[in-house]
């Protein structure tokens, strides 16, 4: 660029002085012609090699220019020899990265796959369905998944129902108790002064059969008064080792009395008794006069009652006490066997609904349960497991 406006200047310079050099020549006097023409001829081809100069020196820049656009173009031309082929690597990369972590897990879970990292993604590549159906398989999974919250919502609501009823029945569960905790103390004294009078006095018959109705609608309120008490402060069991086939006779020979009054056949089934177990024979026992009084009510009279005493084995409580109690009346509607160990629950117009979920209770503290067994005819089967704990003897 310098050497280019020096040749211009130059050029510019001679011009001028050509020019300069022609107005001498006009206004000069005779003689002097020849020199100063001379000298602007000099001039002249001074100005002509300085822009010949320029032009070659212009060609050289072109050249130069020329030179750098193929540099650049032979340039270009290499980089993309190698950028085309890296763009396809690329582009195979990213497709192998979308097709192993996006459409992968999204076959899997159109398949039902396990979507860990070990499940072997390359099974079965050229299996399975289509994308159409694939995306519809997963669309059908997302609505099972909705499906599933809005059940687990309802049940979550149901629970929420269920612990507030429960709340409410255990509010009155505890004023009842209160209220059979202050009644029982006069009752006992009714009772003991009737026992008393009944003594004392010589009744006609038909007095003596007042007596006996007092006397058994007292015991009555003796049974709810003490049903209320045991549930709302149940007492803990007195473990020993007795035979369960023991404690059935000890009630049998207890209602006695009853049994004849309803007229009920009661039939033991035992091939042998049972074993020792840990047991409370009492409250056992309380268990089992409960369900036999049940049976009494819901038989009405000359019912028949079945108990069978057997051992067998129940997972995971392994070998087991199983006893059986059938009866031969209407039997429990399907529509409310869930309900029967409810508290408070009853069919009866003056039960508690206390006696099942007292039996239920003892059952569950001894490390058993009791449920009712689906009828096959007419009547209702309570069964009652107790867990066989073998004894286990270490050599000294």
């Amino acid at each position: 660029m310098e050497a280019g406006r020096e040749l211009i200047d130059h050029m510019t310079a001679s011009t001028t002085a050509q020019a300069e050099t022609l107005n001498e020549l006009v206004t000069s006097p005779p003689g002097q012609g020849a020199e100063i023409l001379a000298r602007a001829v000099r001039q002249r081809e001074a100005a002509q090699d300085a822009a010949a100069e320029l032009f070659a020196l212009h060609g050289r820049d072109a050249d130069l220019g020329v030179s750098a656009m193929r540099s650049l173009a032979r340039a270009a031309t290499t980089a993309s020899l190698f950028v085309i082929p890296a763009g396809a690597v690329l582009g195979l990369l990213l497709g192998w990265v979308l097709l192993r972590q996006v459409l992968g897990p999204i076959r899997r879970l159109a398949r039902g796959a396990p979507l860990g990292p070990e499940e072997g993604a390359a099974k079965g590549a050229g299996q399975g369905q289509s994308s159409s159906d694939e995306v519809r398989a997963v669309g059908e999974l997302v609505h099972g998944l909705l499906r599933d919250v809005d059940q687990t919502h309802t049940l979550l609501e149901e629970s929420r129902l269920h612990l507030m009823q429960a709340e409410k029945l255990a509010l009155v569960g505890k004023l009842a108790a209160g209220v059979a905790h202050s009644v029982r103390n006069p009752l006992t004294s009714v009772k003991m002064r009737l026992f008393s009078l009944e003594r004392g006095l010589d009744l006609s018959p038909t007095q003596r059969e007042d007596f006996e109705v007092i006397s058994e609608e007292i015991r009555h309120l003796d049974t709810i008064v003490r049903n209320f008490l045991e549930f709302s402060r149940p007492p803990r069991p007195k473990f020993q080792q007795a035979s369960p086939s023991d404690v059935v006779d000890m009630t049998l020979n207890l209602l006695k009395h009853r049994l004849e009054t309803y007229g009920v056949d009661v039939r033991l089934v035992r091939e042998r008794p049972l074993p020792e177990v840990d047991v409370d024979p009492e409250q056992l026992k309380e268990a089992l006069v409960n369900l036999i009084l049940n049976a009494c009510d819901a038989m009405g009279e000359n019912g028949r009652i079945e108990i069978t005493e057997q051992i067998g084995f129940v997972d995971p409580l392994g070998r087991v006490a199983v006893i059986q109690l059938s009866d031969s009346g209407p039997g429990i509607p399907a529509e409310i066997q869930d309900q029967v160990f409810q508290p408070f629950f009853s069919t009866k117009e003056e039960g508690t609904g206390l006696g099942l979920a007292i039996a239920r209770r003892i059952l569950e503290e001894h490390g058993g349960y009791i449920h009712l067994k689906p009828a096959d005819k007419q009547g209702a089967t309570f069964v009652l497991v107790l867990p066989l704990r073998e004894k286990v003897w270490i050599r000294s």
